[in-house]
């Protein structure tokens, strides 16, 4: 992992106009090819904080810093071939006649050639399934197919970052799925990734390091398996581990581990905890 953040918040504080604190003396830093998942309840500052990266929103007080220069002094073409933001609803970015125009258009946009631009586009369709919707207005998509395409118009310029604002949300099962396989994909590829989301059992599958939001604070900064261990943090932001760790926890006195993860860690350290008993003549009820 290298050495110096890719993206830098030193004492930043941020308030919206007429209105309270959004953000309240944050300072962290994300470092090139990390995965985080920035998460609070409603309210708590996490799309606020995440518009400080890519200068969507600039720090009433404080300073943002990605690859070491401040947003402030960095044109928008800069901050986005470096941090990329898909929004939470995709209809706030679509706005191209074609699948082809949207996904195009950043990488146009940032003075590329245009076989460069053909080249990025073609494999952005190709890399997210679009392909056979290429040639079809994006905005008369379905829901996930239109989050797909706002995905792959970000994925096309190659930021450093992408900044993922509740991507699973209003997805069916195998739309969640699909998401989820293809930002584990980028992450794979050195991509780093931060994740603004509601979804904890998602949390728990992909992310190293959690970010606990609670009225514009940094209540808590883990990796999942700590963060779900501080169930005090947790309550203060109204916030519950996922389903299978709360089992893992309420089992712990006979033996299981309670910073289980998935079901997948629950069932392998729950056949060993039955192992180890048999071997010794015991059981588990």
């Amino acid at each position: 992992m290298a050495e110096h953040p890719i993206i830098a918040a030193d004492e930043v504080w941020f308030a919206y106009p007429e209105a309270d604190w959004a953000l309240r003396d944050v300072s962290l830093r994300i470092r090139a090819g990390e995965y985080v998942a920035i998460i609070g309840p409603n309210g708590a500052g996490k799309t606020t904080l995440a518009k400080q990266f890519n200068g969507l929103l600039l720090p009433t007080r404080g300073q943002v810093r990605v690859l070491g220069q401040d947003t402030s002094s960095l044109r928008p073409r800069e901050l986005a071939s470096a941090v990329g933001y898909v929004f939470q609803n995709p209809d706030h970015q679509i706005f191209a006649a074609t699948t082809w125009q949207e996904i195009a258009f950043g990488p146009r946009n940032l003075g590329l050639s245009e076989p460069e631009v053909r080249a990025r586009t073609a494999d952005a369709l190709a890399r997210f399934g679009l392909k056979k919707v290429a040639d079809a207005p994006p905005a008369v998509l379905g829901f996930a197919l239109r989050r797909k395409v706002a995905l792959a118009a970000v994925y096309a310029m190659r930021p450093q970052a992408l900044i993922l604002d509740e991507p699973t949300g209003g997805l069916d099962w195998d739309s969640v799925s699909e998401v989820k396989s293809a930002v584990a994909g980028l992450h794979a590829e050195g991509h780093t990734i931060v994740l603004i989301t509601h979804d904890i059992a998602l949390v728990a599958k992909g992310p190293e390091r959690v970010i606990l939001l609670h009225a514009g604070h940094v209540l808590l900064d883990a990796s999942p398996r700590e963060a779900f261990g501080r169930g005090e943090r947790l309550r203060i932001a109204g916030l519950v581990p996922p389903q299978i760790t709360r089992l893992a926890q309420r089992l712990a006195p006979c033996g299981l581990p309670a910073d289980v993860l998935t079901v997948g860690e629950f069932v392998r350290a729950y056949a060993g905890m039955h192992s180890t008993h048999g071997q010794g003549g015991g059981g588990v009820a």
